[in-house]
This record gives C-alpha cells, sequence and structure tokens, in this order.
C-alpha cells in the first residue's frame, strides 16, 4: 500500500473541480485545501495547536532552509520533524529546489546539481535529488517533494527545455533513493509557459508512478491569465487517481482558478506575509487595517467569520495593535488569514459535494475586487 494515497469524492460536471481525501501515514484530510507554510518548522505566529483549531490538516516546511538550520540530522535525533515541531498531522516537504535557484548568482546549476552559497553565512552548500531526498527522509515528513529547476519567467524555448529534461532526471534519481516505505514522492510538472514541454513533462512523470504530481514554475512573475491557461492544459495530462498540487499559490481568486481547474492542494507565504503588514483577507479582497478608516470601527474583520479575531476583537483594536508593532495583532491578523483560507476551501469543496461549485465561483468572482 503506498504511503499517500487519493480518493475522489465527487467531481464537478461543468468544470474540472473535484473534492476528494488524500491519506497519509499521519492521517487523512479533505480537498481541496490550502497548507499554511511553516517554512522553519513553524507557521510564523501560530502554535500548532492554534492550527489545529482552524482546520489545518497538513502543513508545508522548506528543506532548503532545514538543511541550513538546525540540519537535519538534529531533527532525525529528536524523533522527526513531526515530533520535533509537535504536529501530529501531515507534512509536505519543499524540495529545496526554488529557495536554491531564487539565489541567482550565488549558485551553479550542473547535471549533478545545484552548488550555492548559503543566505545566512555565504558558506559553500550543494543540494541534489539524492541529497535533498535524503535531507527529506531524516525530516520524515510524509510528502516528498522531487528535487527540481523552478524556470524564471520569461525563459526562452531552449532553456526551457534543457531545463525540464534535467528535472525530469532528476525525479528519477529521487525516486531511486527514496527508500522510506513511510513518505510519498511527488513529481513536479515544469515546462515554462510551452505547452508542449508540460505535456511532455507530465506524461513522462506519470509514466513513473508517483504517488501524486504537482505543477511547479507558475505564479513566478507571469500574468494570471497564462497561469490559468498552462493549468487547462496540464491537469489534463495528470491521472484522476492521483492529488494534484498547484505550488506556491494562496490568493482567494487564485485558488478559486486553481480548483475550478482540477487542483487539489496549494500552499503558499502569501497570507501569513501580508498579515505581518497588517492586511487581512476577506471575500471582497484584501483589507488594509491599519489605514485611517478603521479607527473608529468596531465591527470585525469580516462579520461573516468564525474565526478567533473575528469572534472577539474589532477593527479599531486590530488597527491600533499593528500601527504600534504590538504582536498580538500581528498575531491576531495571521489567525484571520490562514483561517479565511482553510474555511474558504471548505466552503468550495461542500459546493462541489453539492453541485452548486459554478455558482459558487461566479458569486465569489463577483464580489472579489483583486487589488
Amino acid at each position: 500500500m503506498p504511503a499517500i494515497t487519493y480518493e475522489l469524492i465527487k467531481q464537478c460536471s461543468e468544470t474540472g473541480a473535484r473534492a476528494g481525501i488524500i491519506h497519509t501515514p499521519h492521517g487523512s484530510f479533505e480537498t481541496p485545501i490550502f497548507m499554511p507554510v511553516g517554512t522553519q518548522a513553524s507557521v510564523k505566529a501560530m502554535s500548532p495547536e492554534e492550527l489545529k483549531q482552524i482546520g489545518a490538516g497538513i502543513i508545508l516546511s522548506n528543506t532548503y532552509h532545514l538543511f541550513l538550520r538546525p540540519g537535519s540530522g538534529l531533527i532525525r535525533e529528536a524523533g522527526g520533524l513531526h515530533k520535533f515541531m509537535n504536529w501530529d498531522r501531515g507534512i509536505l516537504t519543499d524540495s529545496g529546489g526554488f529557495q536554491v535557484f531564487s539565489l541567482g548568482a550565488l549558485r551553479k546549476i550542473s547535471e549533478e546539481g545545484v552548488a550555492f552559497r548559503s543566505h545566512i553565512d555565504g558558506s559553500q552548500k550543494f543540494l541534489s535529488p539524492e541529497i535533498a531526498t535524503k535531507i527529506q527522509m531524516e525530516l520524515g515528513s510524509d510528502i516528498v517533494m522531487a528535487f527540481d529547476e523552478c524556470i524564471p519567467y520569461p525563459a526562452d524555448y531552449d532553456y526551457a527545455k534543457k531545463s525540464t529534461e534535467r528535472t525530469l532526471r532528476w525525479a528519477q534519481r529521487c525516486k531511486n533513493t527514496l527508500t522510506s516505505s513511510g513518505q510519498g514522492l511527488f513529481g513536479i510538472v515544469q515546462g515554462g509557459m510551452y505547452k508542449e514541454l508540460r505535456k511532455d513533462c507530465a506524461e513522462r512523470l506519470v509514466a513513473m508512478d508517483l504517488p501524486g504530481y504537482a505543477i511547479g514554475g507558475l505564479s513566478v512573475g507571469e500574468p494570471k491569465e497564462m497561469m490559468y491557461d498552462v493549468l487547462d492544459y496540464t491537469t489534463g495530462y495528470l491521472p484522476q487517481n492521483k492529488p494534484r498540487y498547484l505550488m506556491g499559490v494562496g490568493t482567494p481568486d487564485c485558488l478559486a482558478e486553481g480548483v475550478k481547474r482540477g487542483i487539489d492542494m496549494f500552499d503558499c507565504v502569501f497570507p501569513t506575509r501580508v498579515a505581518r503588514n497588517g492586511t487581512a483577507m476577506t471575500w471582497q479582497g484584501r483589507m488594509i487595517i491599519k489605514n485611517a478608516e478603521f479607527e473608529h470601527d468596531f465591527s470585525p474583520i469580516d462579520e461573516n467569520c468564525g474565526c478567533y479575531a473575528c469572534r472577539n476583537y474589532s477593527r479599531a483594536y486590530i488597527r491600533h495593535l499593528v500601527r504600534v508593532n504590538e504582536i498580538f495583532g500581528l498575531r491576531l491578523v495571521t489567525t484571520h488569514n490562514l483561517y479565511f483560507l482553510i474555511d474558504f476551501m471548505r466552503k468550495m469543496r461542500r459546493a462541489i459535494i453539492e453541485d452548486r461549485f459554478v455558482e459558487f465561483h461566479n458569486k465569489f468572482a463577483a464580489q472579489y475586487k483583486i487589488k
């Protein structure tokens, strides 16, 4: 029995939207789902208990950062990432590829892997498909991501083709390295903005018979309509009986469009990052809570939200906390944003199951203002 399995519950007859359940060694969670990001073994400003209270079924941690600090050996010594951070639900670890390739001039790519300088102290480091996979084995995550190159936008066809070919070779090396029966490897579909390359990459990854597939190299600066176009033709090459994960996407409009096209899993630092700048997420769009218009506003961030912040505190109070840099204010906005996205996904799932996803999607699109 594979460590990671997907159970399809319902599919929208008019779109690709689907509701399912993903089973992992640390419990099952319903999809579509948003995964809070705990880059360094902690979701910023949130405790594991609070994450459970808002309904998080799986979180993401990052191989690159944990490789640098505190080191996967120490985490293995602690009994694995679940015990180290006191989280007994699912964990997905990114391979670190995106972070390494974000270093630009600080890294050098070869067939073997990537040599780079640490962003912390400038020391020389090296990651390969084998090393990245072994680190994730030491971390003990449920879902292991293959080491890949995130192709920048824009990229010419020749560069994208060579990079995608290497990503496929690296995926096979990751599969050969992963020997833990309690973990599942997801391949990452690359190919830039080229349909031919996306199709070829997806089909060759599917031939490897991995337990799940991610779509990478999107939300890297391309127009949103281009991202949706890539999703339109890429998801069709991925199997119905495996999870589909769109990497690095976390705004409500993109989540709704991703679900519409058959995506099951999403992650992004966006909700926690903007919370630390005093920005709250709502059904109508982003709310800059520290704006003067909320100084005398004693209503909650969102009157229809059931999160701890909205049940107990006003916009005026949270605005005050954010303006004077009180940590509690940032915690309240973070709690709200993560609850909002997790609840947003729950509501989309319910709409799929009740055969009203198109109605839900159209109503949301009409009221959400992109800023």
